[in-house]
């Protein structure tokens, strides 16, 4: 049984960076290099042809010295943006906010890369 490849591209149908399944190659084309692949968005399940130069993104965000950056203090009732550094109280971690998402119950989340406790999303902008 062939081993599934996820990795992180933009969408076009979503118009965002979303996990995606490889699914095959391309046949080459005369004189151009393999670099685009089938993939299959997880959110919403199109199937596209990406190219892995241009469409896939970085895979890790770089967390060097962000403990001593001016990090924001992380709160539910708070707005973040993507690239801010925060810093959470509870686990004492450090980390910077990579995406923003609206769930299906309409609240809206943040995913945060951080240096000890990896890739989380937090909830952002609770009404309380």
């Amino acid at each position: 049984m062939a081993r599934i490849k996820n990795i992180e591209a933009f969408c076009s149908v979503c118009n965002a960076m979303r996990k995606m399944e490889l699914s095959g190659d391309t046949p080459i084309i005369s004189g151009e290099s393999n670099n685009k692949h089938w993939a299959k968005c997880k959110k919403c399940k199109q199937t596209m042809l990406i190219d892995m130069t241009e469409d896939v993104k970085e895979t890790k965000v770089s967390l060097e010295g962000i403990e001593n950056q001016d990090c924001t203090v992380y709160a539910p009732q708070k707005s973040f943006t993507i690239g801010e550094a925060i810093y959470h109280k509870n686990w004492d971690d450090f980390g910077k906010v990579v995406s923003k998402d609206i769930m299906s119950s309409g609240q809206k989340s943040i995913a945060v890369e951080f240096q000890k406790s990896g890739h989380k999303k937090l909830i952002e902008s609770l009404n309380i």
